[in-house]
């Protein structure tokens, strides 16, 4: 699923205070520290690939995009067995940078921004310079991929700033102002 945990957002992105979520699944630019217990050698930080694939020593080519750091770590594993006897197989995500969202249509500066904490969709149209003078607040959309595929969520900005109310972005998610 497209959504992350609030964990996944915690400290800064440069230096997380908290580990990525159990549940959180590697995206393309994120960065991974791959340690092998009692191999120093085939420890290493790399970037996940545009592709979702990263290279490891003794690895090689794996697929990373899409899998949590468990799921990683057991591949990595199953991998290694092949030419050590009882690898322990450590995976620790250094930076998130894959949650990205999309603001378009009449906004200032239209743009992809990496998503570092959770954001409201008004603090996603402040992040892209603000509505334009034509923009129509009460016609916004969120589009969001999700397993059901793609949904389209109309709102109102203009009750939502009268009523206070918050609608979260999630990862992937493109805003449209008319």
């Amino acid at each position: 699923s497209a959504a992350l945990s609030l964990t996944a957002f915690s400290g800064q992105a440069k230096a997380p205070k908290e580990p990525a979520s159990p549940e959180y699944r590697l995206g393309p630019e994120d960065v991974i520290e791959s340690f092998v217990s009692g191999e120093p050698e085939l420890t290493t930080t790399v970037p996940v690939r545009p592709d979702g694939m990263i290279s490891l020593p003794g690895v090689g080519e794996i697929q990373a995009s899409g899998k949590t750091v468990i799921e990683l770590e057991a591949a990595i594993t199953k991998k290694l067995q092949e030419t050590l006897k009882a690898p322990i197989v450590n995976v620790i995500v250094k930076e998130i940078l894959s949650p990205k969202i999309s603001v378009f249509g009449e906004v200032r500066k239209p743009d992809v921004f990496v998503m570092k904490q959770p954001m409201t969709v008004l603090e996603a149209i402040a992040r892209a310079g603000g509505f334009t003078e034509f923009a129509k607040r009460a016609r916004v959309t969120v589009i969001r991929t999700g397993s059901a595929g793609q949904q389209r969520i109309p709102l109102n900005l203009d009750r939502l700033i009268k009523t206070g109310d918050a609608f979260y972005l999630q990862a992937g998610d493109t805003v449209f102002v008319e």
